[in-house]
């Protein structure tokens, strides 16, 4: 007999006809978001964005999942941490100071009476370590739900946790625990936050300057909703209500991250349909794009947090030198200009002069950002996406062709090949199809990852 999925603590409360109020605020690792610019990784570093889900069918066991552009996670381990006892769920990570990185979890089922939070960390997200379970000091506690890190702009590292009492054990407070020691093994008391308002859960909280933006799902509307603080405790004042930024009803567990393209990326669950979403915004929260699927771990990933770090190792391409870029997949086709418009036939030494010159750009740093890339034809005009389609144009000088005109670099299917992300499109990228050079959304396939990975080589001209 085929496992039933592990249903959500939400659904299981709803079929209780229980109205629970939790709030979950989840932290900015490795550090406070929001404090730096954000910009493309700098040539031969690279961004990782990683995900610490429990499984839909397994609350025993976490996956870990890594993405380089915030769409198309990959599997980095199966099964990556199962703790000594009890069960895995809603984990939180981030990394420390101390170079481990550390995850946060619920430790029973949603049945069960929990008042402890489970801790474990690694070295290299993979293998995992069990550290302790914490029993969270508070009077009459019956269930301490997913903890979350969060590190303040001090440094502080603290926990959030949705603790209920059993004087009524589905309505739930969200606390505040700090760590007073480097080593997080000991905590401050716990410290409720305000202003959230009861009935509301999985609260994300992201600091931007001196102000807390929190995210944080009505289940009584099942509409996650808005809200800002000048302090991480409180209180909190919800100024958006409703479906305010299109995402649709019966959405739940918030977490935001900032692009390297500086908009804003929320990830969340929608529960009722098994899958899950992202959506963008670049005005700091105001307005948001439609909602798209997340490719790769829908219906497999459950209540993750995401964290987002830059390492080294990433592609490495030199600017302001001419460049003839291959299809990695089809290792006769080069990029060629024909008509203004960007396409792939076979070049070989037997073509013309004209034919080889078409197949060169110069690469110079992006018009939008300058860890990026724009591409230059020798009539000086700039690769920019149009409709979707890859064109040359003239540089208008505008900060929309800028954006259009810059392409994020990541890495392709090779150690040689590297796969161009669309600046202002986050997760679509340069790829061909039918030979035609296209900016497409990424489906999380390894066909779509080998029909967009190119490999700059020597120029034909």
């Amino acid at each position: 007999m085929t496992p039933r999925p592990a249903p959500s603590r939400r659904t299981l409360l709803r079929a209780m006809a229980a109205l629970p109020a939790s709030a979950l605020i989840l932290g900015e690792a490795p550090g406070p978001l929001g404090t730096a610019l954000a910009a493309a990784p700098a040539s031969g570093s690279a961004t990782h964005y990683t995900i610490v889900p429990f499984l839909n069918g397994d609350d025993g066991t976490v996956n870990v999942y890594q993405s380089d552009d915030a769409t198309d996670f990959r599997l980095l381990k199966a099964s990556a941490y199962t703790p000594p006892s009890n069960r895995i769920r809603d984990a939180s990570v981030f990394k420390h100071t101390d170079g481990y990185y550390y995850v946060t979890y619920t430790t029973h089922t949603w049945q069960d009476v929990s008042t402890t939070i489970g801790f474990a960390r690694s070295a290299d997200r993979a293998n995992w370590t069990f550290l302790y379970d914490y029993t969270v000091p508070i009077t009459g506690l019956s269930r301490a739900w997913a903890p979350e890190w969060f590190v303040d702009s001090d440094g502080s590292v603290n926990v959030i946790v949705s603790c209920s009492l059993t004087s009524d054990e589905w309505i739930f407070t969200p606390y505040r625990l700090r760590a007073t020691s480097s080593a997080l093994t000991a905590w401050s008391s716990p410290v409720a936050l305000s202003g959230i308002g009861s009935n509301h859960i999985d609260t994300y909280i992201v600091k931007v300057g001196s102000t807390y933006h929190a995210f944080t799902k009505n289940e009584t509307a099942k509409y996650i909703e808005y809200g800002t603080a000048a302090g991480l405790t409180g209180p909190y004042t919800i100024s958006k209500t409703g479906d305010w930024a299109g995402w649709g009803s019966y959405r739940e567990g918030p977490s935001v991250i900032q692009l390297d393209n500086g908009g804003w990326r929320i990830f969340f669950d929608g529960y009722g349909d098994g899958t899950y979403y992202y959506s963008d915004s670049y005005d700091t929260f105001a307005t948001w794009s439609v909602p798209k699927a997340l490719p790769s771990v829908s219906g497999t990933a459950r209540h993750f947090t995401v964290i987002k770090e830059a390492v080294s190792g990433g592609p490495a391409l030199a600017t302001n030198v001419s460049r003839s870029l291959r299809s990695a997949n089809y290792t006769t086709r080069y990029w060629q200009e024909q008509s203004a418009l960007l396409n792939l036939p076979v070049v070989t030494s037997a073509g013309t002069s004209a034919e080889k010159q078409a197949s060169t750009f110069t690469v110079v740093p992006g018009l939008a950002d300058a860890n990026a890339f724009s591409f230059r034809d020798t009539a000086g005009n700039y690769l920019r996406h149009y409709d979707f389609r890859g064109r040359f144009d003239t540089n208008n000088g505008t900060s929309t062709f800028a954006k259009d005109a810059t392409f994020i670099a990541r890495t392709g299917t090779s150690s040689t090949a590297v796969r161009f992300e669309s600046y202002n499109y986050p997760g679509y990228y340069l790829r061909h199809y039918n030979y035609q050079l296209r900016v497409e959304l990424t489906d999380g396939t390894d066909l779509f990852r080998q029909d967009s990975s190119f490999v700059p080589v020597t120029s034909w001209a």
